[in-house]
């Protein structure tokens, strides 16, 4: 059974949760790192305190912490039911269950919650959305992108994944998306058009796109991320 979304929801992932979907090795998170569509997660507040240099960015950071908190705790209930409702279609393996991850989203919004303001004052989350991103070109070594490219493929087409994805590789030397399934738990569609698109040679460069599993898996099949370099 498909995920009933009306728009993109504010539901973040942990720093840990970020390492195991995108196969971050330490010399990654050595990386500057820009952490696309981040929303919520406290993948930033607990990077930094670990050293790491993350930039976030986010259409969703106009808002002030309280009302991002409140933003997701409106629409945690109805997806955490949902899940409820179709026990078949998870896999509890790193989550144990739909109430231990509704308990996880929640410690993840307020660990953001408690670091925005901070962290916006800092400079580490900044105002913006694909496919133009105000940043220089080739100023990060990684580019991150979770839960938003492929998952929302009915609402953002071909053209918009492959402008989005050009953008980040713009100002990225790596890009790796995650996951690759749409919220009906289906293959994206725009995974091939994407793949033949920086596949060849253009604008004067080349790409080595590359689909690669990784230990996360929450949704039967979603343990596969996009890694474009």
């Amino acid at each position: 059974m498909a995920m009933q979304l009306d728009q993109i929801v504010p539901f973040g992932r942990s720093f840990d949760e970020y390492v195991s979907m995108f196969s971050l090795s330490d010399a990654d998170l050595n990386k500057s790192i820009l952490s696309v569509a981040d929303g919520p997660a406290s993948f930033n507040a607990e990077g930094t305190e670990k050293g790491c240099f993350i930039q976030s960015i986010d259409p969703l950071y106009v808002f002030s912490a309280e009302e991002i908190r409140d933003r997701f705790y409106a629409v945690r209930d109805d997806i955490i039911d949902q899940i409820k409702a179709t026990p078949n279609d998870w896999i509890w393996t790193y989550h144990q269950s739909a109430d231990e991850l509704k308990d996880r989203r929640s410690q993840v919004t307020e660990r953001f919650a408690a670091d925005f303001e901070l962290g916006k004052a800092q400079g580490r989350y900044t105002l913006g959305e694909l496919p133009s991103l105000n940043i220089k070109s080739n100023s990060y070594k990684l580019g991150l992108s979770s839960h938003f490219l492929f998952l929302y493929s009915e609402q953002l087409d071909t053209d918009f994944h492959i402008a989005a994805i050009d953008e980040l590789l713009r100002v990225c030397e790596e890009i790796r998306i995650f996951p690759l399934l749409t919220l009906a738990q289906e293959k994206s569609p725009h995974i091939n058009p994407v793949l033949e698109h920086f596949a060849v040679k253009h604008g004067g460069k080349s790409h080595r796109c590359s689909i690669e599993k990784v230990s996360y898996e929450l949704q039967p099949g979603g343990n596969e991320m996009l890694r474009i370099v």
